[in-house]
């Protein structure tokens, strides 16, 4: 009895520490900032499926710790004259090595959380991707390479896949590529991670849309680099704006996401990609273009790439198909003339040496059967009905968005009444997660913008998710 008791305390204070430490990990991470109120005792028992009297006890400790204080009636609030972090610092651990940087990836942050709700992820419903085909076609590719896992690729990628992508891009898009200027990443945010190690240091300025691809932001703070933000609109860029900036700053590189622009579904047209090309040649800034919603449309087919219009080498092409074809193979491919080329590659041996030739091979063989293009076509029409009915929930609603043509997201701009931060807060405590449009801002200013992704949840999901966010965001008005 005994040893019972004494587990069962054992285990009540573990459930009480994991408490404490997901609150300093919020206010750490900027979820709770200073002076903002914590969830209440039920909701954070709810939350971290808890008992109410386990919370209770990881706040008293937080308030003796001086990392919170209590207002009588209202509740705990996140102390100003305290850092959670130098709490947490101070912590005993058995390892005591510390870092001496930040690192974080505020998009991950949300994803990382588990919801019934999930509108904060931009991949597609697994329910809508071929996946008995999938596993048929892994079989069949270790009949075809049965030492598939015995070695290496090489560090550029398997020479068949990229000569397969040479090919494709001529017959698709007109293209000229030789497979010596394709590297296969790991997913785009590699390609984004590899370029910004590689060709920009400490100090440089980048040209990034305003809003972006919010894991492009953090991978470019982290180099520490000067932002210098471009506004994207519905019908594209203000080039005067790009001219001046490539003219006074001499920006090293533009990153772009411009067809069906992750988050806000824009796409930018043909006069304004051939003359970006144009100044980018002029004034010697790399245009870096990240195309990974390319073949996701629902009308006609988007505009040629950048890199279809350069004809001096100053534009990287990233195409990623991890978005629609088979997520977890993370499968993309940077295009990139040789001399930018040459820069990339060394820091991709650093990084892993390659890609694993296993989903390399997988990807090879599946992508390009007569299969998996047929259901790409079908998945379109699935994706634009999710859309068409997210849209038509929000109806309802004063929210404002522009209907993209393509893309699996949402970009919209609610009302200024509603506080996006208590709304992700409330919304995240009843399981439904979207993106705020601050962490999509390199000014880390777009308070009243959500980005909302209609792919990943199923149609039921998605219809009850929906309803959730209009009742919540109602209650948190101010």
């Amino acid at each position: 009895m005994e040893i019972t008791t004494v587990g069962a305390k054992h285990e009540k204070r573990k459930l009480q520490q994991s408490v404490y430490d997901a609150i300093v990990d919020g206010i750490t991470q900027g979820e709770w900032k200073e002076l903002d109120k914590l969830p209440s005792v039920r909701v954070m028992a709810g939350r971290m499926n808890v008992h109410r009297l386990t919370v209770l006890k990881a706040y008293q400790q937080l308030l003796e710790d001086g990392i919170v204080h209590v207002k009588y009636k209202s509740g705990y609030f996140v102390s100003a004259s305290e850092s959670a972090a130098s709490h947490r610092d101070s912590r005993s651990w058995d390892y005591q090595a510390r870092s001496l940087y930040v690192h974080r990836s505020r998009l991950s942050d949300i994803h990382r959380l588990q919801v019934d709700y999930q509108m904060s992820e931009a991949l597609i419903d697994p329910g809508l991707l071929p996946n008995a085909y999938l596993s048929n076609h892994v079989k069949q590719v270790f009949d075809m390479y049965p030492k598939v896992l015995s070695t290496y690729s090489s560090v550029s990628g398997d020479i068949e896949l990229r000569a397969e992508l040479a090919r494709y891009f001529m017959e698709k898009q007109g293209i000229t590529v030789h497979p010596e200027e394709l590297l296969i990443t790991t997913g785009s945010q590699q390609a984004i991670d590899l370029i910004s190690r590689s060709l920009v240091k400490d100090g440089d300025r980048v040209l990034i849309e305003r809003p972006t691809y919010s894991p492009a932001i953090d991978l470019f703070v982290q180099q520490n680099v000067k932002l210098l933000p471009v506004e994207i609109a519905p019908q594209g860029y203000d080039l005067e704006q790009i001219e001046f900036l490539m003219r006074t700053e001499q920006p090293k590189l533009f990153y772009m996401n411009p067809t069906f622009q992750n988050p806000t579904g824009y796409t930018v047209p043909v006069r304004q990609r051939k003359a970006l090309v144009e100044l980018a040649e002029r004034y010697q800034c790399i245009l870096v273009e990240d195309e990974v919603y390319h073949d996701i449309y629902f009308g006609d087919p988007p505009p040629l790439p950048f890199f279809y219009y350069d004809t001096e080498g100053y534009v990287i092409h990233i195409r990623s198909f991890s978005k629609y074809v088979a997520p977890g193979l993370r499968i993309s491919v940077l295009a990139a003339r040789p001399e930018l080329m040459n820069a990339i590659i060394p820091i991709k041996a650093l990084s892993d040496n390659g890609t694993p030739l296993l989903t390399q091979k997988i990807f090879q063989h599946y992508f390009f059967s007569s299969r998996l293009q047929e259901h790409v076509a079908k998945l379109r029409i699935a994706l634009e009905l999710r859309k068409a009915r997210m849209e038509k929930l929000l109806e309802a609603t004063d929210w404002r968005w522009t209907s993209p043509g393509g893309g699996l997201n949402l970009w919209i701009e609610l009302p200024n009444n509603v506080n996006v931060d208590e709304l992700l807060r409330q919304c995240l405590a009843e399981s439904i997660a979207f993106v705020p449009g601050r962490i999509c801002d390199p000014l880390d200013r777009m308070d009243s913008w959500i980005r909302l992704s209609y792919s990943y949840i199923s149609e039921i999901q998605l219809e009850e998710g929906i309803r959730r966010l209009i009742q919540i965001a109602d209650r948190v008005k101010v």
